[in-house]
């Protein structure tokens, strides 16, 4: 995927003009000026997607004037040395009190049930706008479909905003923690948007970065149960579409990974909004279960932190308690090029159980790491790391393949969005809640010196039990793993650091796991492998360290009485036909999903939002049966709304490690292997998604649409698919798989 460090200049010289060369055409099909068809019909790529053999064209072609094989550019690190900068904590959204009696950004209103469709004079540069033409200034579909589900039960006490935006300095930045806790960093001093804070490193451009506010680092909301929020998402990206440094689309749609509440609030990829629009995403922050279990509020452990040390019970099912969530863009066809670009923020959630305060002992709060210096929520102790890769030219600008229809890889790690950084710890427990933020990139995490971890989670949720390991298994994207390191291993000025083991050579699936030796020799054919992020012991605790990893974490909810109302099967692979012609709704990508049906075998179809695949029932639960196509690659399957439990991978339970026994939302198939999986369908209703996390794949086009049909208004059967413009969203009637 990369060249050599010792290419010689020429064959720099020669990739890098080849990359240059096909911008254009990178940049026109990212912006819709061109199709898939056209690239076919113009012999620039192959019926599988994969960029033709050209010379000039291809940088992996073998040279005209050499004999080795070549890779793309490495980026260029301007003379800077790895483990020189501090990483830098997420940047905490401030939360706003009082929702309907604030002024909210850009003179909007206060948030309301349905859209608000108040209109405003239309940017003429936005796409099929002509002057003088006017639009809703809320880009949520209208009307009762797509009004917020259970408003007035759930009226928002908390407003989270944010723009989405071009690149800028952070003039506010807010860690949580003071700098001691946050590796020297004065959060008064201006962050630049660069990868590197020396000035040779340069900023990148307003049109190749678009991240929450504009600002580095990645965004974290704090959110609790039984705490309803308002987010508000303002698009403020260029109204023109070929303003985007040659790859990301204008138009967003913002998903709350797995956040359990009704789709119209759930990022649906048909559901995007376009610049100058906002969105007000409801989150009611409700447990599973929340109409049917514990509804009389009575058990301690399906509970929230009161302010003042105490509970607040909530509803629900307290086994379903989640943690560690994410938010980012799910708009169609571009959702890798745009999350990419830094379209990716951090969400925690507390409870009764996981409440971030690691010193009160009320027989229900874990007491996991974190702090004790306010009632919850402390970060002192409890950090978020982003992992994603990235690329860049000999300018410093972020550069992203559209062609790589395997899957993009960076060559460049980066954490919390700074290359290969250093934090300060201090000699006691920590807990690191880990993202996997990539395109298509796997991690398989190591210390640096073989010594154990604990593993407490797994995407949004605490497993039943913790499991002590020297290394991780593969994490797929959109994976989250929450671990504890207990630094009493070491001893102060100690220098240890995380390793990632898994080696690519494509983005398809992790081509060798590499001991931990062979990752730290340096000689591994891709830079993704080795060092990324040192801890640095500075000094004992500044304060007891009051923490504990219990032996039991949260059990997973016993689903044994409720009868089986129906198995599906999906099978996930290439090869994908599209029956429609709809310019909207129908990708037109080679990957797909296969659904098979008692009335239907299936065939591998490529993704349209306009059409249904699968329809369960509301208040039923269904086993899933989802299916690897092939044996060359892997795919990280998200299924959004709902975690399920794995009942079996590859035909047995024993095959399910400890680390994925608790309840998950992204289930990595393996190569040519099968994950069983049982899940309900409760709470709310409307429409969803199911697709890879390798968000090249989801783009072009695994990914699919289901509905929770529950057969009552406001929910008509089915559903009218959304179909946005800048002038305001009309609907269209969804076609149904036979069978779903």
């Amino acid at each position: 995927m990369w060249l050599s460090k010792k290419a010689s200049k020429a064959r720099v010289r020669e990739a890098e003009n080849a990359r240059r060369n096909r911008q254009e055409i990178i940049k026109a099909r990212s912006i819709g000026q061109i199709s898939r068809r056209d690239l076919l019909k113009w012999g620039l790529i192959s019926a599988g997607g994969a960029l033709a053999w050209k010379h000039g064209l291809n940088p992996f072609v073998r040279s005209a004037y050499a004999s080795i094989p070549t890779g793309s550019p490495l980026s260029p690190l301007f003379g800077q040395l790895p483990f020189t900068q501090p990483m830098p904590r997420a940047d905490l959204l401030p939360r706003y009190t009082d929702p309907f009696n604030r002024q909210w950004w850009f003179g909007k209103p206060v948030p309301q049930a349905e859209a608000n469709v108040t209109q405003q004079l239309l940017d003429p540069a936005l796409p099929g706008v002509n002057p003088g033409e006017t639009g809703p200034i809320e880009g949520r579909p209208p009307g009762p479909i797509w009004a917020h589900q259970r408003w007035n039960e759930f009226l928002p006490v908390i407003a989270i905003e944010a723009t989405q935006e071009g690149a800028k300095v952070n003039n506010s930045y807010d860690p949580g923690v003071t700098s001691m806790h946050n590796s020297g960093i004065n959060a008064a001093n201006p962050i630049r948007p660069a990868f590197h804070p020396h000035p040779n490193f340069p900023d990148q451009a307003p049109n190749t970065f678009w991240t929450f506010n504009g600002t580095l680092p990645p965004k974290l909301a704090l959110a609790r149960y039984g705490e309803p929020i308002l987010f508000r998402h303002h698009n403020r990206l260029p109204a023109n579409i070929a303003h985007n440094n040659g790859f990301g689309r204008h138009t967003i749609s913002t998903h709350e990974h797995n956040g359990h509440h009704g789709a119209e609030n759930d990022g649906f990829t048909g559901a995007y909004f376009f610049p100058n629009q906002y969105y007000d995403y409801h989150w009611p922050i409700v447990l599973g279960g929340h109409f049917s279990e514990n509804t009389a509020a009575t058990d301690p452990r399906a509970g929230a932190p009161d302010g003042s040390g105490g509970i607040n019970k909530v509803p629900g099912d307290w086994r379903e308690t989640m943690s560690s969530h994410w938010f980012h863009d799910h708009m169609f066809e571009h959702t890798a090029e745009n999350v990419y670009k830094g379209n990716a923020a951090l969400f925690n959630i507390y409870s009764a159980l996981d409440r971030g305060n690691e010193a009160i002992d009320d027989d229900v709060n874990l007491r996991l790491p974190s702090g004790t210096g306010k009632d919850w929520g402390n970060l002192e102790y409890d950090v978020n790391l982003m992992l994603a890769d990235k690329a860049w030219d000999q300018d410093g600008q972020m550069v992203f393949d559209i062609f790589d229809r395997d899957g993009f890889l960076g060559d460049v790690i980066t954490v919390n969005l700074v290359w290969k950084p250093f934090f300060q710890v201090e000699r006691r427990k920590y807990r690191f809640r880990i993202l996997n933020g990539s395109v298509a990139r796997f991690y398989k995490l190591s210390l640096s010196d073989g010594k154990p971890f604990t593993i407490i989670g797994n995407d949004g949720n605490l497993l039943p039990a913790p499991v002590v390991v020297t290394k991780t298994d593969h994490i797929g994207v959109a994976e989250r793993l929450d671990i504890v390191i207990d630094f009493t291993q070491w001893n102060v000025n100690d220098r240890i650091y995380f390793v990632n083991l898994a080696e690519h050579e494509d983005g398809r699936e992790v081509a060798n796991n590499l001991s931990l030796s062979a990752a730290l020799s340096g000689s591994s054919i891709d830079p993704g492998v080795g060092k990324f992020l040192e801890f640095h012991i500075v000094r004992e605790p500044s304060q007891p360290d009051l923490s504990q990893v219990p032996d039991v974490l949260i059990p997973n909810p016993d689903l044994s009485a409720i009868p089986v109302a129906r198995e599906r099967e999906f099978e996930f692979g290439r090869g994908a036909d599209q029956p429609s012609n709809d310019p909207v709704t129908a990708s037109e990508g080679e990957w797909g999903i296969r659904s098979r049906t008692p009335q239907d075998s299936g065939d591998m179809l490529a993704a349209n939002f306009g059409r249904i695949d699968a329809m369960p029932a509301f208040g039923t639960r269904e086993i899933w049966h989802l299916k690897n196509g092939g044996g060359g690659w892997d795919h990280p399957i998200h299924i959004h709304f709902e975690e399920g439990q794995i009942l079996k991978r590859d035909g047995s339970l024993s095959n399910v490690p400890a680390w994925e026994r608790g309840r998950k939302d992204v289930y990595r198939l393996r190569p040519g292997g099968d994950v069983t999986i049982t899940m309900q369908f409760r709470d709310w209703g409307g429409m969803f998604m199911e697709h890879c996390h390798n968000t090249t794949h989801e783009d072009h086009a695994m990914l699919m649409r289901w509905e929770i049909n529950d057969g009552g208004a406001p929910f008509l059967r089915p559903l009218p698919t959304p179909i946005p413009r800048p002038q305001g969203v009309v609907f269209q009637n969804p076609t149904i798989l036979p069978g779903a």
